[in-house]
């Protein structure tokens, strides 16, 4: 802020010297062409006038006041412009001391605004930074929460995953325990087919052998003579079921 109203001060100083410049340019401009108009009219006007009152006017008494009056119009305009640079340089006085006083005033009024607000600006630095700490927080735990649902539906993929080859192999196991006993029962059935097959070839050799047995006896008691006559042999066959 000061640094700023210094250089619109050194411009301020640098316009105004610029205008004086011009000003004492063109009042020294005026100044030669009085003097040529000056020298013009000598050249130009009669030796003598005559005054008002019919009396001859030497030229030298015309040219010296003209000349007097030349030198009071430049004293006229030498005061003037002293005194518009004397009131330049009181108004550029007056406002840097204005600048000078607002500049310090506005400091003290800021000066005093912050230490009348300390209190309210420490309560809102403290209430900025506690905020901040509950949104970071927030933050964080919103991270946590994603991270753990990540992991549960991570190891709920994996449960998934082992139920499902588990139940496979329980599948295969079911499939191969029921062709095992489909097979076990096959093979009863025809260890059974087998077992009455043999009992029934037992059964029929038994019935053979005792009707041998019963001819034999039967022939015996033939060639014993127990009997009148001799009985006829008849032998029977039976099909196997």
């Amino acid at each position: 802020m000061g640094r700023s109203r210094s250089r619109s001060s050194s411009r301020s100083k640098h316009t105004k010297s610029s205008k004086h410049n011009k000003k004492r340019s063109r009042s020294r401009s005026r100044s030669r062409d009085k003097e040529r108009e000056r020298d013009r009219e000598r050249a130009s006007s009669p030796p003598d006038r005559i005054d008002i009152f019919g009396r001859t006017v030497s030229k030298r008494s015309s040219l010296d006041e003209k000349q007097k009056r030349e030198e009071e119009e430049k004293k006229a305009e030498f005061e003037r412009q002293r005194k518009i640079r004397q009131q330049e340089i009181e108004e550029k006085l007056i406002e840097e001391e204005t600048a000078r006083r607002v500049e310090e005033l506005v400091a003290k009024r800021v000066e005093e605004e912050l230490e009348k607000r300390k209190d309210e600006i420490e309560r809102e630095v403290l209430r900025r930074v506690e905020e901040a700490k509950r949104i970071m927080e927030k933050q964080l735990l919103e991270e946590l929460e994603r991270q753990r649902q990540a992991e549960l539906a991570a190891q709920k993929a994996r449960e998934e995953e082992e139920r499902a080859k588990r139940e496979e192999l329980e599948r295969i196991l079911e499939e191969n325990n029921r062709k095992i006993a489909e097979a076990q029962a096959k093979l009863a059935e025809e260890q059974l087919r087998i077992v009455e097959e043999q009992r029934k070839i037992h059964e029929e050799r038994m019935k053979l052998e005792q009707e041998r047995q019963r001819q034999q006896k039967e022939e015996q008691k033939i060639i014993l003579g127990k009997g009148k006559s001799r009985p006829k042999l008849s032998f029977s066959l039976k099909t196997q079921d």
